[in-house]
Formats: C-alpha cells, structure tokens, sequence
C-alpha cells in the first residue's frame, strides 16, 4: 500500500490499540484487540468508522465480534523459528482480487518480468489500472490491468450505457490503437506483450511529464500545448482504419461517434447532475426538450471526413517527451476509446480541460495555432470548425458534469467535485456561440448552476 520510494515508521498498536497512516495511496489502519475483553470496548474505538474509509489490518479479529464488512482476507500464522506457514481465508471481493493476482502473476511468468519488482503506479475512475514492473537488471516497463468490462444494466433500447457510448469492453483496443499510432509515428505506448483473453499488458513507459502536473507545478505549456495541437492537425491528414488489428485474425472495430453515443453522453446531466444540483429528479418533459435541442446542435458538428477522435485527449493523458523529436514529443495514452469523429472534439478536450485550468487567452492561442496548421493544408473551413468546436465543447463539458455528479453518488469519489465549477465556465463559454442559442436558452430557465450562475 505505500506508494514507491516512500518510508515511514510502522509502530506497533500493542499500547495505542489502533495506528491509522493517511500517506499511504490509499487510507489504513491497524488494530490490536489482544488486550479488549468484551464488545463495548471494541465499540468505543469506532471501528465501523474507520472500516468505511480505510483499510483495516486487524490482530485478534475473534474480540471484534461481527464485522461491518464481508470484504476479509483472514491470515492464520503458523510454525517456529525463523519460518511462518501462512494461510489465506479470502472472502467477499478478495476472492475476485487473489484469483486476478494469480492470473496476473501466471501472465508475468511467460515474460521478460517474471522476477521483478512490482509498485503500485495509477489507476483511474475506470476499473483500469497499473503497476511498474523494474527487472534484476533495472529495465522498467508498465503492466497494464484491464479485465473485461462487465455489462452494467440497460439504459436504452436494451443496451448498457458502455455499448452506446462505444466504450472500450477490453484491452484489445488498447492494442489495436496504440499499434497504429505507433506506425504512423505519434508517440503511443508501444504494447511489448499482451494476453487479450486475460486482459493484461507489457507497455512502454514514456516517462513521468504528464502535461496535468506540469501545468499544475507552473511549467511553461506554450510549447507543450503548441505540439499537442499540432498532432491533432497532423491526425487530420491520415487516413484511419475502421478495423484496426489487434492480434492476427482479431480486429477491433472503430465505432461512429453518433448521435446515439452522443445523446446517450449528454443525458448523464439531466439524469445524475440536475439530482446533485437541485436535489430532485429531471421531469420526463425536461429531458425530451433537452434531448431535441441536442439533435438540431450535433447536426451542426457533423464531420465531412471523419478520423480517430480519441476523447480523452487531455492533460492527464498528454506526457512530455522533450528527448524526442518532432510530433513524437508528446505521448498520447488512455486512447482505447477512440471513435470515428469530428477533429474539434479532440481539441476542445485540450483546451477546455476539466482538471486543470486553461485560461481563454491560451485556449484562443491553441485553437489559433490549430487552425493556422489546419489551413495551409487545403480545404479547411474554419468557420465551419469553430462551429463544431464551440457544439463539442458544450457537449463535452454536459458530459462530463454528469459524469462527476454520477461518480460522486453513485461511485462514492467526491474528489471530482471540485472540478464542476471549471468546466461549468467552458460549457458557458460554449454556450455564447450563436448556434447555441436555444441551447443556453435551456440551461438559463432549466439549469443556471450548470453554467455558474445562482439559480
């Protein structure tokens, strides 16, 4: 549980009864009841508390009684000397959890990693994560865990919000996607190693810069963003496979970024945001209004020809490579979500980040930087371009309201909160292109607060 490189004192909870660590990547605490006697003790030290936010290590579980959670991994000890026979009781989720690790561990054994090291290294609001993997020898790589994403409940016509959103179900687009970025010279994570049955991944480190941290720790982006953009204008020129290999024989199918997946993004706001806002359900009349004024915009955001839009171009998934050159400066990630659409939607992304802030006069520096790239290529309208621009963005920034309103109550991560009020300032900004009008007509009667306003 600690993060890598970090140390800390461990004391021993014989006298104090409990140690909490709150540096750990994820809360702890550890108890030892050997001394309780009888429940009211074990009540008084707020035990349930703590089993709701933390991790717990328990010695003695037997003077607990009942535990608030079904989620145990009981550890019985035993033996002499200087040896120990463990054995392991998982019940509740750590049988899902020790059964994946066994998977993982039986997929590093035919690698290059069977005997190295492992650490923690992300994960995100996905059910996606990651660990780096350094050799005997110190080589480093990143292993990548993405098991299959199981079905959730229908939300229309029968399907689960992840198939009409055409959201990556495994990781064989990972594969598929970075593969052809890679042959057409961006700088994706190159897949060293990969069991798409298992859902596990060997990828190429591309290093520590990621544009989110930079920018947060005041490093000069104008160049970084400058070159950010201009892949995006470089993307325009290819020509991009609808089916794009991810083994011999095994294809992974680049969806239409339609209205469908579209109208099914846009209604997380009315169906999670309005809640978190007002406290009340959207009507059924709001909804469909809602919906209708959708249509007519997206209409407006139609691409002439369409290529990958990756989605999640953005600063969590942008990384710094100065050592390279060229468009290979920047390392593009978290890109198995591609879709067949327009290029602004890509760039509203970078410009209109919902984690950290990109102030207007340097979003109207990247969109001029694009736009100027976009010209001299021939046939580029950027009338027409600012318009889908300004309709992606608005759609974008609906989106992703919902999606942190929706990952707040029903996910159980607040910490996405605190970015609502950015990207209500970009959806409100959106919203001043005359093309949206009756769409900001709606949030003004409807849903001031999703733009910044009191109601």
């Amino acid at each position: 549980l600690m993060k890598e490189g970090a140390a800390t004192d461990i004391p021993s909870p014989t006298f104090s009864l409990i140690q909490s660590y709150e540096e750990t990547r994820v809360p702890v605490f550890h108890a030892d009841l050997y001394r309780l006697q009888h429940g009211a003790e074990v009540d008084e030290l707020g035990l349930d508390g703590l089993l709701s936010t933390h991790a717990g290590l328990i010695e003695w579980p037997d003077r607990l009684g009942q535990l608030a959670s079904d989620d145990i991994l009981t550890v019985s000890l035993s033996g002499r000397g200087s040896s120990r026979i463990a054995r392991l009781k998982p019940s509740g989720a750590w049988l899902n959890a020790l059964q994946r690790d066994a998977e993982l561990q039986e997929f590093l054994s035919r690698t290059a990693h069977a005997t190295s090291r492992r650490y923690f290294f992300e994960g995100d609001a996905s059910a996606r994560r990651y660990e780096r993997l350094v050799s005997p020898a110190g080589e480093s790589c990143l292993l990548m865990d993405m098991p299959q994403r199981p079905d959730g409940p229908p939300v229309k016509h029968g399907k689960p919000y992840s198939a009409i959103s055409h959201l990556a179900e495994n990781i064989a687009p990972v594969v598929a996607i970075n593969t052809r970025l890679v042959a057409l010279g961006y700088s994706a994570p190159r897949v060293l190693q990969a069991d798409l049955a298992k859902g596990f991944g060997l990828i190429e480190p591309l290093g520590f810069q990621v544009y989110g941290k930079m920018m947060l720790d005041g490093f000069d982006m104008r160049e970084p963003l400058e070159v950010a953009a201009a892949v995006l204008a470089d993307m325009a020129l290819q020509d991009w496979p609808r089916h794009p290999a991810a083994a011999p024989g095994v294809a992974h199918t680049i969806h239409d970024y339609d209205q469908a997946a579209q109208l099914i993004e846009t209604d997380l706001l009315p169906t999670w945001f309005i809640p978190h806002a007002r406290g009340v359900e959207a009507t059924a009349a709001q909804k469909q209004q809602f919906e209708n004024i959708w249509i007519e915009a997206l209409a407006l955001a139609r691409p002439a020809r369409a290529q990958w839009t990756i989605r999640d171009y953005h600063s969590p998934n942008l990384l710094w490579i100065p050592e390279r050159a060229g468009l290979r400066r920047v390392g593009i990630i978290d890109s198995q979500d591609a879709v067949m659409g327009h290029p602004a939607y890509d760039l509203a992304s970078m410009a209109q980040d919902a984690r950290v802030d990109i102030v207007p006069l340097m979003e109207d520096h990247i969109i001029a930087h694009y736009c100027g790239l976009r010209e001299n290529q021939g046939g580029f309208n950027s009338a027409d371009f600012m318009t889908a621009y300004a309709v992606l963005g608005a759609q974008r920034a609906t989106k992703i309201l919902g999606i942190f309103a929706r990952l707040n109550k029903r996910d159980g991560k607040p910490a996405y909160l605190k970015h609502m009020p950015r990207v209500s300032r970009y959806l409100a900004r959106n919203l001043e292109h005359p093309a949206l009008a009756q769409l900001k007509k709606w949030y003004m009667t409807h849903l001031p607060e999703a733009i910044g306003l009191k109601p």
